[in-house]
């Protein structure tokens, strides 16, 4: 009992920093990076802290595995280290008797991970998913910025507004370019506001300037001077219903048979076994040997996890593309890894086990055979 409260408490105190550490940076680097595409206008500024929440609740299972497979893999390693592992087994106790009390540590953050990949997870990137949407479907005036060149989302306008007032909704000195195959329209005005109909309708109404109508590469060209010229802003609906897979949730791709669908599900029923999987593996994987060095076990542990790791989203693109059917590419890659922890826990239970009764007889042994070359040279 005392044996497994002093273990659940180390687990639990690893398992604790080393959860906070993976989280603060998964953190920092999606600041990162979303402030990154803010600033080159792939996102609104107003969604970076939105989908820094979502991206981290989308990982925590991910970090989570991790978490245990390295909390038990640092925890064991020690108790080689210290030689506590060589009173465990003088006590007549085995490496499978760790399997229990790891388990009973595991469950919880299995339970965890669980519930946010097939409840948590979905929903988050189904959030992620509606802000991209309605990003990319914004008008093309929301997107001007006094003093730079954009294009709009259809990719055949650029703008270039010099000021705008604070409510976005005058500008003046405006320059629009518009590609329609092999015609081009260039319109420059002194200034426009935006005015919205009755019916809803939205116009950019531009006022004193020019059109220039004309085909690409030739000299021909059509001028027209106008006081007011209107441009209707019709934006596409907003699309809401979530087209991938990993935004589903998972009641839905139970009654989904697409290959998507079922690539989706295969990776969210092994991320739970994951937990239990990596635990099991890193057990044997935490003895140290002196002659090879203290962290060569931890560097060989986090390969094989990210071995591991990558193979189940490779198993899950290959469920995806029709090249692995759904009941061989659920299970094989965790039959491996357990085909793994098996050979490792063979290989360990069939070295010569440390015994202290031994040892004691062969230091009095030694110490008789010191005695008597004492009293023969005398």
């Amino acid at each position: 009992m005392i044996f497994r409260q002093s273990l659940r408490r180390d687990l639990n105190s690893v398992a604790g920093v080393m959860f906070a550490t993976l989280f603060t940076i998964l953190v920092t680097t999606s600041l990162i990076r979303f402030l990154n595409r803010a600033t080159s206008d792939r996102i609104a500024s107003s969604d970076i802290l939105p989908l820094i929440a979502f991206n981290a609740i989308g990982f925590i299972p991910v970090l989570l595995v991790l978490t245990v497979f390295l909390s038990v893999l640092m925890v064991l390693a020690r108790a080689w280290r210290d030689s506590e592992m060589v009173i465990w087994f003088a006590s007549g106790q085995s490496l499978t008797a760790w399997i229990r009390p790891v388990m009973t540590f595991v469950l919880p953050y299995a339970l965890v991970v669980a519930g946010v990949t097939f409840i948590l997870s979905p929903w988050a990137n189904q959030q992620i998913v509606e802000l991209r949407e309605r990003f990319n479907q914004r008008e093309d005036v929301s997107m001007v910025a006094p003093g730079q060149f954009r294009e709009s989302t259809s990719s055949n306008r650029v703008f270039f507004v010099e000021s705008m007032s604070a409510d976005r909704s005058t500008v003046s000195n405006v320059f629009v370019v518009q590609h329609n195959a092999d015609r081009m329209v260039v319109v420059a005005s002194r200034g426009g506001n935006v005015r919205i109909e009755p019916n809803g309708d939205r116009f950019l109404v531009l006022e004193d300037g020019r059109r220039y109508d004309g085909t690409w590469g030739t000299a021909e060209y059509a001028l027209m001077e106008f006081l007011h010229y209107g441009v209707r802003l019709d934006p596409k609906p907003v699309n809401t219903q979530i087209e991938s897979a990993r935004g589903m949730p998972t009641l839905d791709l139970l009654q989904q048979h697409t290959p998507a669908a079922r690539g989706e599900l295969a990776y969210r029923i092994g991320l739970p076994l994951s937990v239990f999987i990596t635990a099991l593996l890193a057990i044997p994987l935490s003895f140290v040997n002196p002659r090879l060095g203290r962290s060569v076990n931890m560097v060989v542990g986090v390969l094989i996890y990210f071995t591991y790791s990558n193979l189940n989203s490779v198993m899950r693109s290959w469920i995806t593309q029709g090249k692995v059917g759904f009941g061989v590419g659920v299970w094989i890659t965790h039959v491996l890894v357990l085909a793994l922890a098996w050979y490792l826990f063979h290989r360990r239970l069939s070295l010569p086990r440390f015994s202290f009764s031994k040892l004691v007889a062969r230091i009095r042994g030694g110490k008789a055979r010191e005695a008597a070359a004492r009293g023969g040279q005398a």
